[in-house]
């Protein structure tokens, strides 16, 4: 019998879903999480637009009143055996908080150009109109967060101080900033992991890893998550990937402020400074790929991993360097790889199943596409679709897969989570092009 894999995908996300929001997975993932909110909204708005308003609506229901949008929200505080859970974070250290426990962090800013893109699909919603407009001041107060919050040297390039914020928490573009801080005895609070109970640890963040983490997260706790203590902090990267998605999203709240009537000159005046030093800060000539700052160390952290290529999606690279990004994507398959690893495999560090360290995903596929599309390389993003949609009809609807074909195909399995929300949301959209 014939697999019907829209509708499993369609199904994964209702079986996800709980009360107005959608947890990523229901073993590592039981909450609700910020980018991947955004993507699932993207899945669900070609079934159910209601259900798509309200996964954004609720994610942001829990926005701080100092504009930040956490990374998880705790809707759920009887799942105790999470770890970090909601005591751990204690959010109510920040004054600002809402009464519902949420983590510390935020994760990419993906929400605008989502928002933008349901408008493209449902043109003549009233109801999504509505939100839009309700939408777009809380949009702004969060980019403001970003801008007036991690932008010291106010350079329109806002920095991340615990990796987990950039959505790629494991990847080998931490490894040397992570390595620096030096724990002693008593440094970190007494913990207990629980994913390496629910996936294979092999899969996994390292025990120390696993320690920076724990030990950033308190730092930031003791700093209130926003104090000018921040700014001290032993680690500060200025993501690539994520101020790419941050000036997309700009993109997608000026074009809507500008079509609903609403003042966005704010957000214009930030998207100048944004575009004008994101090339010349990011742009790594030797590997021909945007790589992250570490201000720290104040260097490039002149690595090729996935995160570089997302600056395509916002149209940021000249079309000299849009070229270089695309020839490096094209190398990948014809080397017997699945588009598109997350990290360069022809490096040391490459590490085919463990969590960001070369795996691919599908939801930054996604975006690469969008981007490779818009830059006229219509042929090769045709191909990481349709490289996307095999492995999951191969595979199943896990959180990330293989990139090498051969040994994918002896596994015959993803990786992390199955039944993944964002991998479904993909699946759903990609279908539907």
């Amino acid at each position: 019998m014939k697999v019907d894999y829209l509708e499993k995908a369609k199904g994964i996300l209702l079986n996800n879903r709980k009360d107005g929001f959608t947890i990523p997975n229901p073993t590592l993932y039981p909450f609700q999480w910020n980018w991947d909110s955004g993507f699932i909204a993207l899945g669900y708005s070609h079934f159910d637009l209601n259900k798509a308003i309200e996964e954004i609506d609720t994610l942001f229901e829990s926005q701080w009143g100092n504009g930040f949008v956490p990374h998880i929200i705790f809707h759920d505080q009887s799942q105790e055996n999470y770890f970090p859970n909601y005591e751990f974070w204690h959010s109510a250290s920040n004054p600002t908080a809402p009464e519902k426990p949420t983590s510390g962090i935020t994760q990419p800013a993906v929400h605008g150009f989502i928002i933008e893109r349901l408008l493209e699909q449902h043109p003549n919603s009233e109801t999504l109109k509505d939100f839009i407009i309700k939408m777009i001041p809380k949009l702004m107060a969060y980019h403001r967060f970003l801008y007036s919050h991690r932008d010291p040297n106010n350079e329109g390039l806002f920095y991340i101080y615990h990796p987990w914020a950039s959505g790629r928490d494991n990847s080998p573009i931490w490894d040397e900033s992570l390595n620096r801080i030096k724990l002693n005895k008593g440094e970190i609070p007494d913990y207990q992991r629980v994913d390496i109970t629910i996936a294979d640890a092999s899969e996994r963040p390292t025990s120390h890893q696993y320690d920076r983490y724990v030990y950033l997260l308190d730092y930031g706790k003791k700093n209130q998550f926003d104090g000018k203590g921040i700014d001290d902090c032993p680690l500060r990267i200025q993501d690539c990937m994520m101020n790419a998605i941050l000036i997309k999203s700009n993109d997608s709240i000026i074009k809507l402020g500008k079509q609903f009537g609403i003042d966005v000159s704010e957000v214009e005046e930030w998207q100048k400074l944004s575009k004008s030093n994101f090339h010349n800060k990011f742009w790594n000539e030797e590997n021909s790929v945007y790589a992250s700052y570490d201000m720290v160390a104040q260097k490039q952290i002149g690595i090729s991993e996935i995160g570089g290529y997302v600056a395509l999606f916002a149209q940021i690279p000249d079309t000299e360097s849009a070229t270089k990004l695309a020839d490096k994507i094209k190398s990948y398959s014809t080397k017997g790889y699945y588009l598109f690893p997350s990290y360069d495999p022809e490096t040391e560090a490459y590490d085919a199943i463990r969590y960001w360290r070369g795996p691919i995903w599908p939801h930054m596929n996604w975006m690469i596409y969008h981007g490779l599309v818009s830059y006229g390389y219509p042929e090769l993003a045709e191909q990481m679709k349709q490289d996307t949609l095999t492995i999951i009809e191969k595979f199943g609807f896990y959180e990330y897969f293989d990139a090498r074909k051969l040994e994918a195909e002896k596994s015959k399995k993803g990786y992390g989570g199955n039944y993944f929300s964002w991998t479904a949301s993909t699946y759903i959209d990609f279908k539907n092009m």
